[in-house]
C-alpha cells in the first residue's frame, strides 16, 4: 500500500578513528615525522579539531577525502533517488526494478502537498492502483519485469546502499539542506547528516546549508535565513 513515511536511513559503515585520521592527513603535509607515527601520537583531541578547522577552513579539501561513509536508505521514491545519483563521486547500490518484479501494489511517496488534498489524494491513490494493476496484467502476459517497468511512476519506493567520502557528504548538505531542494531529498540528507553526527558531534558544524558555510545566500531566491550575496557584498568589510 502506499505511504507518506519519511525516508528510512541508517549509517552502516564509518571510519573506526576518523578524527585521527584526518588530523593525520592534515598534519602530515606540515610534518616531517612519519604519518604512522603521527597517527600513533595523536591523543589531544582539543589540538586535532583545532588543526583540521584551521586546514579545512583555508580550502584543503583533499585532507577529509580520506574518510568514506555508507548508508543503507530506504523508503524513498525514484524521484528522490534520481537527483541523489546526479552527485559525482558517490557510489549506488540501488534495488533493481529489472530483476525484483513488483507483486500486488507497489509501495509508493505520497508527497505531503498531496496528502493535503483529500480530492486529488483519492485521484493519486486510484492512479497507482491502476498502474499497479497494469503492472501485473503485463508481468502475468509474459512481459519482462525490465520492460512492465517502463510502467511504474517516479513515486515507487526504491531502496538504496550509498558510499561517499566526507567532502562529497559536505558538499551534499550544503546543496540539498537549503530549503530550495525538494523536500524529500531534504529530509534523507539531513538524516544522513543525523546519524554520522551522532558518532561524529564534531562534524555538526560542517554538515549544514551552505548558505551557513557561505555567510549569505547565492541563491537566485532567497528564502530570507541569510542576506543575499549582493547585500552581503555590500556591506562594509569588517576590520
Amino acid at each position: 500500500m502506499g505511504n507518506a513515511n519519511e525516508p528510512v536511513v541508517n549509517l552502516i559503515s564509518k571510519p573506526e578513528n576518523m578524527l585521527k585520521t584526518i588530523y593525520t592527513a592534515c598534519r602530515t603535509c606540515y610534518s616531517a615525522d612519519y604519518p604512522i607515527n603521527i597517527y600513533k601520537n595523536a591523543v589531544d583531541e582539543e589540538k586535532m579539531l583545532k588543526l583540521i578547522e584551521r586546514v579545512i577552513g583555508s580550502g584543503h579539501f583533499s585532507t577529509i577525502e580520506h574518510i568514506q561513509v555508507t548508508f543503507a536508505i530506504s523508503n524513498v521514491s525514484r524521484a528522490c533517488t534520481h537527483q541523489l545519483v546526479r552527485h559525482r563521486h558517490m557510489s549506488f547500490s540501488q534495488k533493481s526494478q529489472r530483476y525484483v518484479k513488483e507483486k500486488g501494489q507497489f509501495d509508493y511517496i505520497i508527497p505531503p502537498t498531496v496528502e493535503k488534498n483529500p480530492e486529488i489524494l483519492e485521484k493519486y491513490k486510484k492512479f497507482m492502483e491502476f498502474t499497479s494493476n497494469f503492472y501485473t496484467e503485463m508481468t502475468e502476459a509474459g512481459i519482462p519485469a525490465e520492460d512492465a517497468r517502463f510502467v511504474l511512476p517516479n513515486a515507487a519506493a526504491s531502496s538504496l546502499v550509498t558510499s561517499l567520502n566526507l567532502r562529497e557528504l559536505i558538499h551534499l548538505a550544503h546543496i540539498r539542506l537549503c530549503t530550495r531542494a525538494q523536500y524529500e531529498i531534504r529530509i534523507m540528507v539531513k538524516k544522513m547528516c543525523e546519524e554520522l553526527t551522532k558518532e561524529e558531534p564534531w562534524l555538526k558544524k560542517y554538515l549544514v546549508p551552505k548558505c551557513e558555510s557561505l555567510g549569505y545566500c547565492d541563491e537566485d531566491k532567497s528564502c530570507g535565513r541569510k542576506k543575499t550575496k549582493a547585500e552581503f557584498l555590500k556591506e562594509p568589510a569588517q576590520v
